[in-house]
């Protein structure tokens, strides 16, 4: 039997692709929800590099006790955007989950992963939440501060992961997949996306501690790595680096792989220039002591670099089922 007659013939109820038109509009609206959480993320950062996260004190969800603020104040302002647009979010992927559920079968991989993101982005809002009703905003230095803004971005990665495959699921036109990998190199994709996950988190750890402790120049900032006297936010910055080293030899055994494919990978090319640019800007950032608009740009080049990596992950572990002519 034919694809085309299959579909054709495909009674209500069952796993047949919905019609074609249908199909890429959710799967635009998917890929437009993945660009405006990026963009959440970075106003995010910046809320935090411009140390603006106590500009609604520590209400939540109302500020300064308002719905809506009267103070007029730069820092509230910019944590109010925040506050609204993440609530805008919430609205698009409860309409991104809805959409996926009525287009959708049980069982359906795109499914699985919009109720994911769903999920993540409920988690996101109350790790946003703690951070602001426990007062780790601001100059806050404690420990807790350190382990919440690790869990934030640990699920913010997990987060732009989960709506990264949900619409790239969804532009296949593939609803389901198998498992084509072999045993060590699920093994190795997963340590490799863990170690570059570490990266990202620790980079939040070392972006923390270039807000609280600015360096006045390049030899103070790395005499402030090393002194035994510096706090801990500036002494963990080094891991952020060794574990970048570790989290490139992923990438390049993964770049190898696809390399190998018999089939061109269309993520390759747009990873490695990413790649080199993300590795400058990390460079750039410690020469520079990391200023707002370099820290902010850090972050998304990272971001699309982890968009890239998690798409060229999935063409290693999974692959459509092949369909019988």
């Amino acid at each position: 039997m034919s694809t085309q007659s299959g579909a054709a013939e495909e009674p209500i109820g069952t796993t047949a692709l919905p019609s074609k038109n249908k199909l890429s509009l959710l799967a635009r609206f998917a890929w437009l929800v993945l660009i405006y959480n990026i963009a959440v993320i970075l106003w995010g950062a910046y809320v935090r590099a411009t140390g603006s996260g106590a500009g609604c004190g520590s209400h939540w969800p109302l500020c300064n006790g308002e719905i809506l603020p009267t103070s007029a104040q730069t820092q509230t302002l910019i944590e109010f955007t925040h506050r609204i647009t993440s609530g805008l979010s919430l609205l698009f992927t409860f309409v991104l989950l809805l959409w996926c559920l009525r287009s959708t079968s049980k069982g359906d991989w795109p499914r699985r992963s919009a109720v994911a993101a769903a999920f993540l982005l409920f988690n996101e809002a109350l790790l946003g939440a703690g951070l602001v009703l426990f007062e780790y905003v601001g100059v806050d230095r404690s420990a807790g501060r350190a382990i919440f803004l690790l869990l934030h971005f640990g699920n913010t990665l997990l987060l732009v992961a989960a709506f990264t495959l949900t619409a790239a699921w969804l532009s296949s036109g593939a609803r389901r997949f198998v498992v084509t990998a072999q045993r060590h190199e699920k093994v190795i994709v997963t340590v490799g996306l863990l170690c570059v996950a570490a990266t990202g988190m620790t980079g939040s750890l070392a972006a923390l501690g270039d807000t609280i402790f600015p360096a006045a120049s390049l030899k103070a900032s790395i005499a402030q790595d090393f002194s035994t006297g510096s706090h801990i936010l500036l002494r963990l910055r080094l891991a952020h680096p060794v574990i970048a080293g570790i989290a490139l030899f992923y990438i390049m055994w993964m770049a190898y792989k696809l390399l190998k494919s018999h089939e061109a990978s269309r993520t390759l090319p747009y990873l490695s220039t990413t790649l080199i640019i993300q590795f400058a800007l990390g460079v750039l950032n410690v020469l520079l002591l990391a200023p707002v608009w370099l820290q902010i740009t850090h972050l998304f080049v990272a971001e699309v670099l982890w968009i890239l990596l998690v798409l060229a992950s999935s063409e290693i572990l999974f692959s459509p089922p092949k369909l019988e002519s």
